[in-house]
């Protein structure tokens, strides 16, 4: 089974063109980390005239995404974003759980 989790980010004015770019070449060793951590189906969207990204995700149960902050390469990811997009003091995106409030299967 797994848990579908939904979230916003908030991307600099003017760097959706720069945000797509870096993602269409999404590091390999970062996609692997996510996917070892037990994360699938990750989609990332852009209100472009708020530009506020919103991401929805499946995480397995067992995930260990509480671990990726630790690593050096989803730090390495952040620093690689962090000029583009708000972040907190330690360099993660400012990240805004979103929670359901209607789903349809």
């Amino acid at each position: 089974m797994s848990e579908k989790i939904a979230f916003r980010m908030f991307l600099n004015p003017g760097q959706a063109a720069e945000y797509k770019r870096r993602h269409d070449e999404i590091w390999p060793e970062l996609a692997g980390l996510l996917k070892a951590s037990g994360v699938s189906d990750y989609s990332i969207y852009l209100d472009e005239q708020s530009h506020v990204l919103f991401a929805v995700l499946r995480r397995a149960d067992g995930h260990t995404m509480d671990a990726l902050p630790q690593h050096p390469v989803m730090q390495r990811w952040w620093a690689y974003m962090g000029d583009i997009m708000e972040c907190n003091a330690d360099g993660s995106p400012r990240v805004e759980a979103l929670p359901c409030v209607f789903h349809l299967s």
